[in-house]
């Protein structure tokens, strides 16, 4: 089940909620990454407390390895990894495609070797259904075919129409009721395409729409263009899901492009790696002016470690390679990113959104983008989440 309601909207900012079985979704919402059923270094209780609402998890890995029989037996993703509320799942697809030479493409699915012992199998848009299903998360995502950055128009037009395809697939092979399931808009850099994308997929009526094959290692100017392009022409009384994009700054941006719902694995992979989140932008802990420092990573901020500890502190921690530093530096920067969407979601609704956007944007110094794109290739494809 799904119902969603925009309760405002402020320009193309919206602000609503995503009623699921397992709990409200206030949005614009951003999903922390479980990948294999847990968020990096966090329990279930630290993640209500950043204010997490929803998480996502990932249909290959968890496939792949316990095996979705195994959590079906246990009674399902929730009970699995003890988490209440929502859940999304994502096909698995794009990790799939990420395995190059060790996959091959064929309308009918996609048949890949397992990154992690070799063995052989196959992912068709039936599979990749019954499985979410198996594991009994609230939203599940269609099985697409997400085109690498760079790959030719007719690539790329091969990939949408396949993504079409599998669409229609997915949704005759539903069974669960209580589950629904989000198509993909996909195109790459081709307006007409992200167009002709969108119109198919809305005749389709999916509950819900998602925004794929972006942040995959494009200028950021290109992925604002195709936002820009797709939002608008999804159906307004659904809710609009881009996929792997969580920088604040982009968040914010998106937001007012008409973007509900988000999910990117970089606020927890930087926070692993020294890189916490403040409202002037990253900075690296372990760097040596931090080394004394007696007051909280971001003054004002609310999260568990900057109530609780000193920026000295954390430097101490990264620095001896302390297993707590990972806790902590994980709970500020996803407490630092939910609070940006509740505070998105105030501005909305007392239609005042533009000008915290400026403000915020204003004040918020980006990551240049040759690291950002360097981050992101670094990262390894399997490793991470989607696009």
């Amino acid at each position: 089940m799904l119902r969603f309601t925009v309760q405002a909207t402020d320009a193309r900012a919206r602000a609503g909620v995503m009623e699921t079985a397992h709990g409200p979704i206030p949005t614009p919402a951003f999903m922390p990454v479980g990948t294999q059923a847990t968020v990096k270094a966090l329990s279930p209780e630290d993640l209500r407390a950043t204010g997490a609402t929803i998480v996502l998890s990932n249909t290959y890995h968890l496939y792949l390895r316990p095996g979705v029989d195994l959590i079906q037996r246990l009674g399902g993703l929730h009970r699995f990894m003890s988490w209440d509320g929502p859940i999304l799942t994502d096909s698995g697809g794009f990790q799939v495609f990420s395995l190059g030479h060790l996959r091959q493409l064929s309308d009918d699915g996609v048949l890949f070797r397992s990154h992690i012992d070799g063995s052989e199998h196959r992912l068709t848009p039936e599979l990749a259904v019954r499985c979410q299903e198996q594991l009994g998360s609230d939203i599940a995502m269609v099985l697409d075919h997400c085109p690498a950055y760079g790959e030719s128009e007719e690539e790329m037009r091969a990939a949408v129409e396949r993504t079409h395809r599998w669409a229609e697939r997915s949704l005759q092979a539903r069974q669960r009721s209580d589950q629904v399931l989000f198509g993909i808009v996909q195109g790459g850099w081709s307006a007409e395409l992200r167009r002709q994308s969108a119109s198919f997929l809305a005749s389709l009526d999916f509950p819900g729409y998602a925004i794929g094959g972006v942040s995959v290692g494009e200028p950021k100017r290109m992925m604002y263009q195709v936002v820009d392009e797709t939002a608008p022409r999804l159906p307004p009384d659904k809710p609009r899901y881009l996929m792997g994009v969580g920088s604040p700054e982009d968040l914010v941006r998106c937001i007012a492009m008409g973007i509900d719902l988000f999910d990117c694995a970089l606020p927890t992979r930087v926070a692993r790696n020294g890189s916490l989140f403040t409202r002037h932008g990253r900075v690296g802990v372990g760097n040596a002016r931090f080394r004394d420092l007696d007051g909280p990573i971001e003054e004002g901020c609310d999260c568990y470690t900057c109530r609780s500890f000193s920026t000295a502190y954390l430097h101490h921690l990264f620095k001896a390679r302390e297993l707590l530093y990972y806790r902590l530096g994980t709970i500020h920067n996803l407490r630092f990113v939910l609070r940006l969407m509740e505070q998105a979601r105030e501005a909305v609704l007392a239609g005042g959104f533009d000008a915290f956007a400026d403000s915020f944007l204003d004040g918020y110094r980006s990551t240049n983008e040759e690291t950002r794109l360097a981050q992101r290739l670094s990262r390894g494809s399997i490793s991470g989440t989607r696009r």
